[in-house]
């Protein structure tokens, strides 16, 4: 077999390891190519390969020079050698920058990875809430579709405007108690969504679905009997964080559900193990997020003194400030998606 032949099934066999790895390294920072980047997780190279995968490549480059390959496949080989030495033996990233990095730039990118079931997530959750509050404003009864009078008088004693509240949408007046009571209550919600993907992601569409209901048939309750200012005022700061993260637990779930359901060439173990870990991941800026959200709704929503159309002004700007986040963090020049 001549070179040439010997070269070109050299190349057919490795070239994806190559693009697979080029793609590792422009995700991880490194020179970006032209055109469209995924994240290092989806470059189809998880982390803990790279050490193996540039042993290869190694060796890939010393049977390129000893054969006499051409000077394209030889200066290939080493410009990616050289990239992965200078990953493989940096200096370990410090712990703060690895959040602050997860945070900006990691956790967008993952939720915009998954926009599919993002955005299925989403009609779950908005068309409910949206009927539902179209429902009490033509029916007063239609809020106990949904509740029970028990707990529509719950609500209505919280949010009584009339009523002699030290702080408002709550029966506690210690913001620090109010605080744990609230990231307890959120992220084991979030954390109930995500789980019950494992039920074919049929779980995670229910939670999704019956959230809306429920939050649409008290927002538009309170709003149809006079309590609205009381009601959008003291949600109006926290909603974006809380709502977001619930919308993202439950695409988390459902693609764990559906990983099972249709689990392609791999074992639904494999499947599992992988959508678990993308599922693990988007589940930690969930909880980020529960917090952020618990913080504003203990210290900011329930003050009493705050003019309603600052706090209103204040809940634009966090919806704002959360989707562009979603939106555009971690593009740069790496990731175009």
């Amino acid at each position: 077999m001549s070179v040439g032949m010997r070269q070109e099934a050299f190349v057919a066999r490795h070239a994806p390891e190559w693009e697979s790895m080029e793609q590792w390294l422009a995700a991880r920072g490194e020179v970006p190519r032209a055109g469209r980047l995924p994240d290092a997780r989806w470059s189809g190279m998880a982390d803990d390969e790279f050490p193996a995968r540039y042993r290869r490549l190694c060796q890939q480059l010393a049977i390129a020079r000893r054969r006499g390959y051409s000077a394209g496949v030889v200066d290939r080989l080493q410009r990616l050698t050289q990239r992965g030495h200078a990953i493989l033996y940096r200096p370990a990233t410090p712990q703060w920058q690895r959040v602050v990095r997860f945070v900006m730039a990691d956790f967008p990118r993952l939720v915009r990875a998954q926009r599919g079931c993002m955005w299925a997530a989403v009609a779950l959750f908005l068309l409910p809430l949206a009927a539902m509050m179209v429902a009490t404003q033509l029916s007063a009864d239609a809020v106990y579709t949904v509740m029970t009078p028990f707990e529509v008088a719950n609500i209505e004693a919280m949010y009584d405007p009339e009523a002699d509240h030290a702080d408002l949408g709550r029966p506690e007046g210690d913001d620090f108690v109010m605080f744990g009571v609230y990231i307890f209550n959120n992220i084991g919600i979030g954390l109930r969504t995500f789980g019950a993907g494992l039920a074919a992601g049929i779980g995670s569409m229910v939670m999704l679905f019956q959230n809306g209901l429920a939050i649409g048939a008290v927002a538009g309750h309170l709003t149809s009997v006079g309590y609205g200012e009381t009601f959008w005022s003291f949600v109006a700061g926290h909603s974006a964080p809380e709502l977001v993260a619930l919308v993202i637990a439950g695409a988390a779930g459902m693609q764990l559900g559906f990983a099972l359901l249709a689990p392609g060439r791999r074992s639904r173990l494999q499947a599992l193990v992988e959508h678990g870990r993308i599922g693990a991941q988007l589940c930690i800026g969930v909880f980020l997020m529960l917090v952020v959200a618990a913080f504003i709704e203990a210290f900011w929503s329930a003050v009493p003194w705050i003019a309603p159309i600052v706090k209103y002004g204040v809940g634009v700007s966090f919806w704002v400030a959360t989707l562009v986040w979603l939106w555009r963090g971690g593009r740069g020049g790496v990731d175009a998606d």
